[in-house]
């Protein structure tokens, strides 16, 4: 079984994906973190990531395996730096290349059609790596609660956050992920809908569960 999770950033899909899939025994695949892994690549390279060619071209040289929880760069865990906004922000700029997505998506294919169960989460997880996903949420909440879920998470993790950069930031991506032309973030009719800028993270948990129990 597939399930696929999609939503914008701060939407509490990757706590639940994640989450979910530990409760059910099924693999969880963050999509996200590929695009994250290579956008540090990018950074740490001092690569232009409006250039298209160059970052095509470290894309085919790169090394990007997740491992449960885990995010592998190359062959060094790279799961807690690739968490910072600045990764997020590259992420999504390099994420509207074709090229960069044909070969993330062709990677996401392979890992997910290794498993027998996953939960996939991303941007295009049921629209784009797995279309004939056996259930799709649409996983959404209001920019302002979105900013302020981030800003705890950063600072759990340690780093110093302005609630109103995040928040600026949440838009602007919004923005990029909305209306790029390659596989852009837009559920089609067969997706649930699940609003969480008032639910709980056990409640959105609870509901997901009936869906797929059913």
């Amino acid at each position: 079984m597939i399930v696929a999770i999609d939503g914008p950033a701060g939407s509490g899909k990757s706590t639940i994906a994640k989450e979910l899939a530990k409760r059910l025994g099924f693999t969880y695949i963050d999509t996200g973190a590929m695009y994250r892994a290579l956008a540090l690549k990018v950074i740490k390279m001092n690569i232009d990531p409006q250039n298209q060619e160059q970052v095509v071209n470290i894309l085919e040289k790169t090394d990007i395996k997740l491992s449960e929880d885990k995010v592998f760069l190359d062959g060094v865990d790279v799961s807690s730096e690739i968490r910072t906004e600045e990764v997020g922000n590259v992420a999504s700029l390099i994420a509207r290349y074709k090229k960069v997505r044909e070969v993330m998506v062709e990677k996401q294919r392979e890992i997910g059609k290794s498993a027998k169960n996953a939960v996939i989460e991303g941007r295009d997880a049921g629209t784009k790596i797995f279309p004939d996903a056996d259930l799709k949420v649409f996983m959404t909440a209001k920019p302002e609660v979105r900013a302020q879920r981030r800003v705890n998470q950063l600072k759990e993790k340690g780093f110093v956050v302005d609630y109103n950069h995040i928040l600026q930031k949440i838009i602007e991506r919004d923005k990029m992920d909305y209306e790029r032309q390659e596989s852009p973030l837009r559920p089609t009719e067969d997706y649930i809908i699940l609003d969480t800028t008032d639910k709980t993270i056990e409640e959105v948990l609870q509901f997901l569960e009936s869906l797929i129990k059913r």
